[in-house]
């Protein structure tokens, strides 16, 4: 939107009817456009007209997957529902983990402007979470990052990820937040589109949770934070609502007019403004608030006007702003970052700004609640806006997209991946498990998380290249959390009923390995365009099937976020729907390392049933480059008791390691679990195994575990009176620098290291 001299205030707009408005250009389809007339009784004003536009776009509106997201509320049970505080709707998911303590988390997307801006764009995409989580009146605590990129080898891979990786790490760094989790995965599909997911972790005490609502005639709105500029107009609530045409679009802006500015973050002001926010809630002197993120001020007005139990007013004139001659349809699309919105009792208000000046932190009263049922926003002495704010906030369109299963869906079923040739001697076995190791896909990612601060604030008790992250949360009980986040995109493209379990579960079955309880999930759905009626049954599909898989294993969904328009013309990305999953343990000092190491000697025990699976496996796309057949089978009821063996083994000291079993199958995780311990390895797989199988193949709902000689007995009578196979595969051999499996390969940690840790430094420096 360009800067205009002549407001277009409501009273004008009434009177000009039959005035051209450019309602396309904004994203706005004819019927929506029609509606709003129909809302407001006339033609909106320029500002109005920005708010719709920003507020019903794809990324804020959720208009084509509200109609399936419902299914989360209707597949979650009371119990399940007694364990929140704060669920879906909220800026964050809220769960009650004992001792009067209570864990906020959210997975939230910042893609499309990750492509045009990579430094920029991931790096608000972490601010913009971060500020979720200080809405709900908790301290953010850490965060994780599920990225997603192109082949590694591509040129263009190589311009946005070390630019994606440097503002995901510059941000959470600067602000002092340990990164604990996240995945690093390459595919053809995100050459044109890289996913950039980002999840905060928030603590705060149960008593001090605090929602998004304006309540209280009279009460004033502040404002405060930093200063409202152009970048970002209109932001990730334009980038995130249209497909690219190509990557050459997204790149350079060729016809997109409409192109807005990525976001620029100041990670410095944020951490003031945390600790600004956490001194607030101390006092007391927040009724409600609400962080700017997409849509910015458009959002925050119409979403604390709707929530609350009156109308609001806002001056716009007093919106202190970094720009000149900026007008106010921009003023309420920008997505300048580091603002927050409060609710303040009028008595508070100069107890608040004294806050706000010894943190050094601007902020404005730029209007107050009213006994009205309007939002009404004034312009120098002119009314511009005057819109019932839930026909902004939450009542905008909701589409019933079509929904069809693609025909294409059965021939890829059909291309069977047991069919593919099969390394078979011993020489073709050890240069699989070696180049698979070596693989983009499977590889150390020691060069990403290097960048990255785990331990700053000194309550990380596991990060990467553990399984699952682990905080302490109660420095007095030794209480914590463990959050984990995970999606195989090739199982979903396969089936995607089936992939989103099997991502719930590797999430599920990652918090349990070390040795926390699974308790809540979170989830950020990222797929291609909704226009697409096979795009918008991969999305069905998915949701219904996280949903059912939730509703199993007995933890709720408490929030998340959709990403749609991931795609760059026609070419969609693979479905991926990323679940993360939090977790909790009463001490920490009994968590389980994903290393074998100690003295050696402990017994190497496989845990989970072994099949013939590799449908959407990496050694078929790997060596074979195929997608096709079905993906693993996944058994729920199989992984809760998997998690309750390992919770139990944890608290009664008979694990001293344990490693979840995903992309790699065996071979991936005896590669690791060795080289994180250091400490070499025996392996003697059952006589009647097919060794190609049983290194390879990626059957579900498997850990690795390392167990002292002294529990062995007893821990596999745990296992069997649960029904759990448990299969002896080895010995840890804290004397041996090699992995040596019988009858296939021995080879020297040296020569494995070698091959996991040169692969991303070879390509990106």
């Amino acid at each position: 939107m360009s800067n205009v001299d002549k407001v277009d205030s409501v009273e004008h707009a009434a009177s000009t009817p039959d005035i051209d408005q450019p309602h396309r250009e904004l994203g706005l389809k004819d019927d929506e456009y029609a509606r709003i007339r129909e809302i407001l009784g006339r033609r909106p004003t320029e500002a109005e007209l920005a708010m719709y536009s920003v507020m019903w776009s794809e990324h804020c509106s959720y208009k084509s997957s509200k109609a399936h997201l419902k299914y989360f509320g209707e597949t979650t049970s009371d119990e399940m529902r007694a364990k929140m505080l704060a669920g879906i709707g909220e800026n964050a998911g809220v769960v009650d983990i004992g001792d009067g303590w209570a864990v906020t988390f959210k997975l939230e997307s910042h893609n499309h402007p990750s492509y045009v801006e990579p430094y920029q764009g991931a790096a608000t995409g972490v601010g913009g979470i971060v500020r979720d989580i200080m809405a709900m009146g908790a301290r953010p605590v850490a965060v994780a990052d599920p990225l997603r990129f192109g082949p590694a080898e591509a040129p263009d891979t190589a311009r946005v990820l070390p630019g994606i990786v440097a503002g995901v790490g510059g941000y959470g760094n600067c602000l002092g937040l340990p990164n604990i989790g996240g995945e690093v995965v390459f595919d053809e599909s995100y050459a044109g589109n890289p996913l950039v997911n980002a999840m905060c972790v928030g603590v705060l005490k149960s008593e001090d949770l605090h929602l998004a609502h304006a309540s209280g005639a009279g009460n004033k709105i502040v404002l405060f934070g930093a200063r409202t500029g152009l970048d970002g107009i209109g932001g990730v609530s334009v980038l995130a609502s249209e497909t690219f045409d190509s990557a050459e679009d997204a790149d350079s802006g060729a016809g997109r007019k409409k192109l807005p500015s990525v976001q620029v973050g100041d990670p410095f002001a944020e951490k003031v403004l945390i600790e600004c926010c956490l001194e607030l809630y101390r006092d007391g002197l927040v009724v409600g608030i609400q962080d700017l993120g997409g849509a910015g001020l458009s959002c925050a007005t119409s979403e604390l006007a709707s929530a609350g139990d009156g109308g609001m007013r806002v001056d716009l004139d007093r919106v202190p702003l970094r720009a000149e001659g900026m007008n106010p349809a921009e003023i309420l699309s920008s997505e300048s970052q580091e603002r927050m919105c409060a609710v303040v009792e009028p008595s508070r208000v100069d107890a608040f700004m004294e806050v706000c000046r010894r943190w050094d932190v601007t902020a404005t009263v730029i209007g107050e609640v009213t006994d009205g049922e309007n939002l009404e926003i004034r312009w120098n002495d002119e009314l511009v806006v005057d819109v019932p704010p839930r026909t902004v906030a939450h009542e905008g369109p909701v589409y019933q997209r079509p929904v069809e299963r693609p025909a294409e869906q059965d021939l890829i079923s059909a291309d069977n991946p047991n069919t593919l040739t099969r390394p078979d001697s011993p020489d073709e076995l050890r240069d699989t498990l070696l180049r698979m190791a070596a693989s983009p896909n499977l590889c150390s990612r020691e060069w990403v998380t290097s960048q990255y601060d785990h331990y700053v604030r000194g309550n990380t008790v596991l990060a990467q290249p553990a399984d699952g992250g682990m905080l302490r949360v109660d420095e007095e009980t030794g209480r914590g959390i463990a959050v984990s986040t995970d999606c195989n995109a090739r199982y979903t493209r396969l089936d995607p009923y089936t992939g989103a379990q099997l991502a719930l579960a590797e999430a599920y079955r990652n918090v349990a390995v070390t040795g926390a309880s699974p308790a809540a999930v979170t989830n950020c759905l990222n797929f291609g365009s909704p226009e697409d009626p096979g795009v918008m049954w991969q999305f069905q599909q998915a949701v219904r099937g996280l949903a059912d898989g939730c509703r199993e294993l007995g933890i709720p969904v408490t929030g998340g976020n959709v990403s749609f328009y991931n795609s760059t013309g026609a070419k969609a990305i693979l479905p991926t729907p990323v679940v993360g999953v939090l977790g909790t343990i009463d001490d920490v000092t009994r968590r389980i390392p994903s290393g074998i190491g100690g003295e050696g000697g402990e017994t190497l025990l496989l845990l989970g049933e072994t099949r013939e699976e590799f449908g959407g496996s990496e050694w078929a796309r790997l060596v074979h480059d195929h997608l096709g057949g079905t993906p693993p089978q996944v058994d729920l009821a199989r992984e809760k008791e998997l998690a309750e063996v390992l919770v139990a083994g944890s608290r009664d000291g008979m694990i001293a390691a344990a490693h979840d079993l995903a992309e790699g199958g065996l071979a991936q995780a005896l590669v690791e679990t060795a080289l994180i311990g250091e400490c070499g390895a025996r392996v003697v797989l059952p006589e009647d195994a097919d060794p190609f199988v049983w290194l390879f193949a990626e059957s579900a709902g498997r850990v690795l575990v390392s167990v002292p000689r002294s529990e062995e007995l007893r821990f596999t009578d745990m296992c069997s009176a649960r029904g759990l196979p448990c299969t002896k595969v080895g010995v840890a051999d804290a004397g041996s620098q090699s992995l040596d499996i019988q009858d296939v390969a021995e080879i020297p940690l040296t020569e494995l290291r070698e091959a996991w840790e040169g692969t991303l430094p070879a390509l990106f420096g």
